[in-house]
C-alpha cells in the first residue's frame, strides 16, 4: 500500500473536519475564541489520524507491495484530491492564530509523511507548496493580484486556480510558515536518509529562488512580517546548504547542486536586508537571530563549498565582516574568567547581571567565534588559492611593511588574505610589536592562549577552529617560502605572527592545558556522536606534527595559571629530581664578589630554574594525559566498545610513547 490510496480519505477527513469553519464565502477564515478552540480541536484530530495511518502503512508494506502504475484519469483525480486538501490547510495559515498555524505545520509535515512511499503524490506535495510560496511572496511584493508560478510549465492551470482562490489573504507570515514546512520536511529528509525525495526536493528550490524579484525587498516597506519571513528564509537556507553540500564528492558542487550559487548570490542582499543601517535596525534579540544566522551560513557554505568558492565571493564576505562585524573581529580575547557559561543557574555571580546583559555577553562571545573562525578560513583561502584571478605574492610583499597595498588596484586576491591577517594580528599585539624577540614569542603565546579559551565553551566551533589553525600553518609554509628575513623585519612578516601565535606544537600544549591534563576529557570528546570524527582529526595531526617536530613539543614552557593546575605532589617529585638538585644548587655560588653581581646571577639562575620547571612539567603533564588516553581507547577498543576502529590513532600514540621511552632527560 503506497501514500496514494490515503488521498481520498485524506480529503474527507479534512473536509468533515475543518470545512465547517470555512466562512461561506471562499478563500477566508474569522475566529472567536470559542471558534478557534474547537478548531484547535479539530485540527488535532486530523494529525492524530493521520499519524494512525502512517503506522498502518508501515505495518502494510512490510507485507505486501503494490504496483504505483496507474492510469492517467486515477493521476488526475489524485492530483485535484491533494490540490483540495493543500489549498484548504494553506488558507488556515492566513488564520491569525499562532496556535492553528502551529497545528496546521505539523499536519503538512504529516502528510508529507504519509505520502512518501509514493514519490509521484509527494512531489506535487512539496512542488505545490513551492508554487505557492512564490506565488505568496510575489505577490506581497507587487502588491498586485497572485497571477502565475513564473515559467513553470509543469504545473496545471486548473491546480493554480485552486491555490489562487485561496491565497488571496495571505501575506509574510503566511510565506513564513511555508518555509517553515519546507524546513521541517527537509529535515525529515535528513533523519530518514532518503536520497530519492530529497532529489524530487531539490529541483524545486532553484526555481523558486531564481523566479522571486529579490530585488523588490529593497522597497517593501513592510517591516515586522518581513523580518519574520527573512528569519524563516535564512533558517531555511542554513538547513538547505548543510543538507546538500557534499565536500567528499569528486563531481563539481555547481553542476551538482545549481542552488549553492545562487544562495551565495543572495548572501550580500541578506545583509543588507537583515542588519541594514544602525538606525534601521531591528530590536535587538532579532539582531541577534539574524547575526547568528548569516554567520551560521556563511560557515556552512565555506565548509561545504570548499575550494569552489570564487576568490570574487571570498574578498565580498570579507568585506561584508568589515562592513557588519568589524567590532567583533577586534575585539579582545581576553575575557573575564568567570562568565555565564562557567556558571551554575543561580550563582551569585550572575546576581549583578540583567537577564539582558547575561543573554547579550553569551550572544557576543558565540558572535565573535563564529566571525573570528569565518574570517580566518576566508584570509586563509585566499592565500591558497590558484588560477588565473591569482598572482603569485611578490617577495616584497611578505614582509607587508607597507600595509598601504590595499589602495593599489592591481593588488591580487591572494595578497588581500595576507593584508586582512596581517591587519588583525596587529591590532590583536600591537603592544607586542614594541618588545624583543623573545617578549613578542611569549606576547603570541599569552595570545594563542586566550583565542583557545575563547572557544572552549562551544566544542563544535573548537574543533573546526584548531583544523583550521592546522591546515594554515601547512599553508604558509608551502607560500611563504624565501630567504629567511633578520628579526627587524620578522614582526612585519604574516608567517612569523602565525607560526608564533598558531603554532599547530604550541597550541597542542595549551589545548591540554586548558582541559587540566584530563584524559577522560578527550576521551569523551573521541566517542562523541557530534565530536568524535572532528576531534580523532586534530588528535591524528597533531601527534603527527609533534612527532616529526619532537625538539618543538618538549622544550614548550607554559606558565601561568597552568603551573597551578599542576598537582602538588607532581611538582615536588620534580623539585626532588637530580636535575632540580643541580640547577637549585647551582643558584647559589660560593664564589667572593660584589653583592650586585651576586644578585643578578641569582636572578638569571632562579629565572633559569623557573623555565625548565615549567618546561619539564609541560612535558610530563601532556605525556601522561596522552598515554593514558592510549590506554584508556585499547580498553574499550579490548571491549568491541569505542564506536568506530581508532587502529590510526592508536599507531600514532604508540610512536608518540616510543618517542617519549627514548627522551632520557625527561624519564
Amino acid at each position: 500500500m503506497t501514500g496514494d490510496w490515503e488521498l481520498p480519505r485524506l480529503c474527507r477527513l479534512v473536509e468533515e473536519l475543518l470545512r465547517p469553519y470555512f466562512e461561506p464565502a471562499v478563500g477566508s477564515v474569522s475566529l472567536t475564541r470559542e471558534k478557534e478552540k474547537n478548531l484547535l480541536i479539530a485540527l488535532s484530530k486530523v494529525y492524530r489520524e493521520i499519524q494512525v495511518w502512517i503506522r498502518e502503512m508501515e505495518v502494510v508494506s512490510d507485507e505486501e507491495t503494490t504496483s504505483s502504475e496507474c492510469s492517467l484519469e486515477v493521476v488526475h483525480e489524485e492530483h485535484k484530491c491533494l490540490m483540495k486538501v493543500l489549498a484548504d490547510l494553506i488558507l488556515l495559515l492566513t488564520v491569525d492564530s499562532q496556535y492553528v498555524q502551529h497545528s496546521v505545520g505539523k499536519i503538512v509535515v504529516a502528510v508529507s509523511e504519509l505520502l512518501a512511499p509514493s514519490v509521484r503524490s509527494w512531489d506535487s506535495l512539496v512542488h505545490s507548496l513551492w508554487i505557492s510560496l512564490e506565488l505568496i511572496v510575489k505577490h506581497v511584493l507587487s502588491c498586485s493580484a497572485i497571477s502565475n508560478a513564473g515559467d513553470d510549465l509543469h504545473f496545471g492551470t486548473s491546480s493554480l486556480m485552486v491555490l489562487n482562490r485561496y491565497l488571496g489573504n495571505a501575506d509574510w507570515s503566511t510565506a513564513a510558515h511555508i518555509i517553515q514546512i519546507l524546513r521541517n520536511i527537509l529535515k525529515s529528509l535528513k533523519e530518514e536518509s532518503d536520497d530519492q525525495l530529497l532529489q524530487v526536493y531539490e529541483k524545486y528550490v532553484n526555481p523558486f529562488l531564481s523566479n522571486v524579484p529579490w530585488d523588490r525587498m529593497d522597497e517593501c516597506c513592510t517591516k515586522e512580517p518581513k523580518v519574520v519571513f527573512l528569519g524563516s528564509l535564512i533558517a531555511f537556507l542554513c538547513s538547505l546548504v548543510e543538507q546538500t553540500v557534499a565536500p567528499e564528492s569528486k563531481v563539481h558542487l555547481q553542476d551538482k547542486h545549481p542552488t549553492l550559487p545562487i544562495v551565495i548570490k543572495l548572501v550580500p542582499k541578506l545583509f543588507r536586508w537583515c542588519l541594514g543601517k544602525a538606525e534601521n535596525r531591528v530590536k535587538q534579540s532579532t539582531f541577534q537571530y539574524f547575526t547568528h544566522k548569516l554567520l551560521m551560513l556563511l560557515l556552512r557554505l565555506s565548509y561545504g563549498y570548499g575550494t569552489h568558492i570564487s576568490c570574487t565571493t571570498l574578498v565580498s564576505w570579507l568585506q561584508l565582516l568589515h562592513d557588519y562585524f568589524e567590532e567583533l573581529l577586534l575585539k579582545p580575547m581576553s575575557r573575564v574568567k568567570t562568565c555565564q557559561n562557567d556558571c551554575l543557574e543561580g550563582s551569585p555571580f550572575l546576581s549583578s547581571f540583567s537577564e539582558g546583559e547575561a543573554q547579550h555577553m553569551r550572544h557576543s562571545l558565540h558572535s565573535q567565534r563564529q566571525a573570528v573562525l569565518l574570517f580566518l578560513r576566508c584570509c586563509f583561502s585566499l592565500i591558497s588559492s590558484t588560477g588565473e584571478n591569482t598572482k603569485q605574492l611578490p617577495a616584497a610583499h611578505k614582509s607587508l611593511s607597507a600595509v598601504n597595498m590595499v589602495s593599489d588596484p592591481d593588488f591580487s586576491s591572494r595578497s588581500k588574505g595576507f593584508i586582512d591577517l596581517y591587519k588583525w594580528f596587529q591590532a590583536h599585539l600591537r603592544d607586542s610589536f614594541l618588545c624583543g624577540k623573545e617578549m613578542h614569542v611569549d606576547k603570541c603565546i599569552l595570545f594563542a592562549r586566550s583565542f583557545l579559551q575563547l572557544y572552549l565553551h562551544e566544542d563544535d566551533l573548537l574543533f573546526k577552529v584548531l583544523l583550521q589553525l592546522v591546515t594554515a600553518s601547512s599553508c604558509l609554509e608551502q607560500h611563504l617560502v624565501g630567504e629567511k628575513q633578520p628579526y627587524q623585519d620578522a614582526e612585519e612578516d604574516i608567517g612569523f605572527l602565525v607560526s608564533n601565535a598558531f603554532s599547530p606544537v604550541n597550541l597542542f600544549h595549551l589545548f591540554l592545558s586548558e582541559l587540566h591534563y584530563d584524559h577522560q576529557v578527550l576521551l569523551d570528546y573521541l566517542i562523541s556522536k557530534d565530536l568524535g570524527i572532528s576531534c580523532a582529526e586534530y588528535l591524528l595531526r597533531c601527534l603527527r606534527i609533534t612527532c616529526s617536530a619532537w625538539h618543538l613539543f618538549i622544550e614548550f614552557s607554559v606558565e601561568g595559571n597552568a603551573m597551578d593546575s599542576l598537582s602538588q605532589k607532581k611538582q615536588k617529585i620534580l623539585e626532588d629530581g637530580p636535575d632540580f638538585q643541580a640547577d637549585q644548587s647551582s643558584g647559589s655560588p660560593t664564589m667572593d664578589t660584589s653583592p650586585s653581581l651576586n644578585d643578578k646571577v641569582k636572578i638569571h639562575t632562579d629565572s633559569s630554574y623557573k623555565q625548565n620547571k615549567c618546561r619539564r612539567l609541560a612535558f610530563i603533564e601532556a605525556k601522561d594525559c596522552l598515554l593514558s588516553l592510549k590506554v584508556s581507547i585499547e580498553n574499550l577498543h579490548r571491549k568491541n566498545l569505542f564506536p568506530y576502529n581508532p587502529k590510526a590513532l592508536l599507531q600514532r600514540l604508540s610512536k608518540f610513547e616510543e618517542l617519549c621511552s627514548n627522551h632520557d632527560d625527561f624519564s
